[in-house]
């Protein structure tokens, strides 16, 4: 008998989250999964799901289709509190790979 280990946020957690980020921030999502989701051709990107592995974004590309990323934790996520710190860290990460200025940290 395997034991399966509960996913590390509640689904209130992850519907908390998700419309935050789309609603607030989607050019930071669209900078994540330009660099850090390897869709370098993503015209919009929303963040649908966070799980243990990461952030996944579903992006449409400039061709029209659609393509999804799942954007690794730099480390293990199991608290709420993090997941704004990773993400913090992923946009920071985005915004160095592409050679874009970051917004100040208050602005976050």
């Amino acid at each position: 008998m395997s034991i399966v280990a509960p996913p590390p946020f509640t689904p209130d957690v992850v519907a908390a989250v998700t419309p935050h980020m789309n609603t607030d921030h989607p050019e930071d999502n669209v900078l994540i999964v330009r660099s850090l989701g390897a869709l370098p051709n993503a015209t919009s990107a929303a963040l649908v799901d966070i799980g243990p592995a990461g952030a996944r974004f579903e992006a449409e590309l400039a061709d029209g289709s659609t393509a999804e990323a799942t954007v690794a934790w730099g480390g293990p996520v199991t608290e709420r509190a993090a997941i704004r710190l990773e993400v913090v860290r992923m946009y920071h990460d985005a915004c160095a790979a592409l050679g874009v200025t970051p917004r100040a940290a208050e602005e976050h």
